[in-house]
């Protein structure tokens, strides 16, 4: 399931950017996986909202993607299953930050 967590990830960056950086490290007893790319972001308003399922942002995104708007709430559910969570923030790269943090 966890694996499937960093895929949905991955592949969310991947269908919105042309450039994409994972990164794992072990930090104070959790592990934090940081999925980073160079697409439209997301607005800080929207962010909590993207986790829901279903919910996709009309702008900026292409609405015949293939998406059906359920990989990144799949991706939080198994996070906090693992009793972690997901946090979204901009990137440095213009993009969007997703930093997937389970205990270890």
């Amino acid at each position: 399931a966890f694996k499937r967590a960093v895929a949905n990830l991955v592949n969310n960056a991947a269908r919105f950017a042309e450039h994409v950086s994972v990164s794992a490290a072990r930090r104070d007893g959790s592990l934090l996986v940081e999925v980073e790319d160079d697409g439209p972001g997301i607005p800080e308003t929207e962010r909590e909202h993207v986790f829901r399922p279903f919910y996709r942002l009309d702008h900026a995104r292409n609405q015949d993607s293939g998406s059906t708007g359920l990989g990144l709430a799949i991706a939080r559910d198994i996070a906090r299953i693992h009793g972690g969570d997901i946090a979204l923030s901009q990137s440095p790269l213009g993009g969007l930050r997703a930093v997937l943090k389970v205990p270890v």
